[in-house]
């Protein structure tokens, strides 16, 4: 996974419609783009974890003016929100995308797979406003654990179908702010040891002057 332009990347599920949920002709497959206030892991290591969560209304003044619908995040566009395809709209439990694949002939394809269960995740690209993210931590045993609030996308640039659901911890943006967490972690932590070790040799250096009395 790759980040572009301050771009992120995360991964849900897309599943097509069969003729008689559709009530028509077209090629439909729904999905979410998001899940509202569910915490997933981002990023899990020996010291360290990084968890996530998008708040309910983090999605109230995002540009959403024209997502497009793709494979892979590249290539030829499937569905596009300007020309009434696709449809991406916040319910009570997330993001929820609508796409009509029918326009075209590698649309009506990529239909098939899905509803073949060939294809079955779906990725967005997005941008967040950082200024705007909330983070909480708590130490279990040795180990940092950080959630990560997102509270404000600034703008959604697509939703993709993908053939292999990209791991989150491999992109940019997250390796950014994990990089940067354990670094401060393992600062925090290297400054405590020095005050300790400088503390246990003021001890030992006034005990060995005769400055204390024992206690």
């Amino acid at each position: 996974m790759a980040i572009k332009n301050e771009r992120e990347y995360r991964n849900f599920e897309v599943r097509a419609l069969d003729p008689a949920e559709a009530a028509d002709e077209r090629k439909i497959v729904r999905g979410y783009a998001s899940t509202f206030n569910n915490v997933y892991v981002l990023f899990s290591g020996e010291d360290y974890e990084l968890r996530e969560r998008m708040d309910g209304h983090a999605f109230d003044e995002t540009d959403m003016s024209d997502v497009i619908m793709q494979y892979n995040h590249e290539g030829r566009v499937f569905a596009r929100e300007s020309n009434g395809t696709l449809k991406v709209s916040p319910d009570e439990r997330g993001l929820a995308i609508e796409a009509d694949l029918g326009g075209t002939d590698i649309g009506r394809q990529l239909y098939e797979e899905i509803a073949g269960g060939y294809t079955n995740k779906m990725s967005i690209g997005f941008k967040v406003d950082p200024s705007k993210d909330t983070w909480n931590r708590i130490t279990e045993g040795d180990k940092i654990i950080e959630t990560r609030t997102i509270n404000k996308v600034v703008k959604l640039y697509d939703v993709s179908a993908v053939s292999i659901p990209a791991n989150d911890a491999t992109s940019i943006s997250v390796r950014t702010l994990v990089d940067g967490a354990i670094e401060q972690i393992r600062s925090e932590r290297a400054e405590a040891e020095k005050r300790a070790a400088d503390i246990a040799k003021l001890k030992l250096k006034i005990k060995l002057s005769g400055g204390t009395n024992g206690n």
